[in-house]
């Protein structure tokens, strides 16, 4: 795939092993937490930039899908210890969007995050795919 530019990223996808119970044990459902997550070096890194929509994919066999959504808190810190990380406003999901539902929807199916499981940090969904994602999510944009 060529390169990204900032239109065809409508949302970042961040990527967690562990569920949002485990990264914040008082995080409750509708709560905001503002967290960091570790990024990989790359281009993508100079899109990411404050105020862009994010979402809190939580891979693996437990609960697989969307957990939390949120927006870029700031910008990339390159100097974080472990290597670049930036923060994230998120509010947790009360029911998270089951990858199941994802892989079902002709819109989403297609997603980087559904296609590469194993990508690093940071993925991304276009702007059907978010809005998609945002109805599975029972939000509107």
């Amino acid at each position: 795939m060529p390169q990204l530019t900032a239109e065809d990223v409508a949302c970042w996808v961040l990527k967690s092993s562990r569920p949002p119970e485990a990264l914040l044990p008082d995080w409750r459902p509708g709560a905001v937490a503002v967290l960091d997550r570790c990024v990989r070096p790359s281009y993508r890194l100079t899109l990411l930039t404050p105020g862009r929509p994010c979402l809190l994919w939580v891979s693996g066999r437990d609960r697989p899908g969307v957990h939390a959504l949120g927006e870029l808190a700031g910008p990339v810190d390159a100097a974080a210890p472990g290597g670049p990380a930036v923060a994230v406003r998120w509010t947790r999901l009360a029911h998270p969007v089951d990858r199941a539902d994802l892989l079902a929807d002709p819109e989403t199916r297609s997603a980087e995050v559904l296609r590469m499981p194993a990508g690093s940090n940071p993925s991304w969904l276009s702007p059907a795919q978010y809005a998609a994602v945002l109805t599975h999510a029972g939000v509107t944009a």
